[in-house]
């Protein structure tokens, strides 16, 4: 037996699928797939050039380009580009650890008028909190387990 609540719920998403614009998922592909490789690009740049530039390797060199990809996907997004650069190229843009710094400093920017404490500081970590505790949460698990396994054997 159908309630009136399904009824309007299906009049609802029939409204919203005849109003909604179609997408090219072909194109839409095509964009993230070439502006993810782009930004991959210019992260592999900045390692060519720190590698044989200036004779950094190993670990110091992975954890350079690290913080230069978070800065330029911080400071892109703090001047409004990196929202442009997702609205064009969609996953692309998010893939790469430049679209973590988007998601940790774009509700920061979003929230800002609330103050620093409530806005900025409270909001930072709504989107990459999660993504941060299950991260270090596993780390730990995996770490203990190591510990664990390197004991035994």
């Amino acid at each position: 037996m159908k309630t009136s609540e399904d009824c309007v719920n299906k009049n609802y998403l029939e409204y919203v699928k005849a109003i909604s614009p179609k997408t090219n998922q072909k194109r839409t592909l095509f964009h993230a797939f070439w502006v993810g490789g782009v930004i991959c690009m210019i992260g592999q740049t900045f390692r060519f050039i720190l590698e044989l530039g200036l004779n950094i390797t190993g670990d110091e060199l992975s954890g350079y380009v690290s913080m230069i990809m978070i800065f330029l996907g911080a400071f892109l997004t703090g001047l409004g580009v990196y929202d442009r650069i997702g609205k064009y190229a969609g996953g692309g843009s998010i893939v790469p650890i430049t679209g973590f710094a988007n998601s940790v400093v774009s509700p920061a920017v979003e929230f800002k008028t609330e103050g620093y404490i409530y806005g900025t500081a409270a909001k930072m970590f709504t989107v990459a909190g999660p993504i941060i505790v299950f991260g270090v949460a596993s780390s730990v698990l995996v770490g203990i387990l190591y510990f664990i396994g390197y004991r035994i054997f």
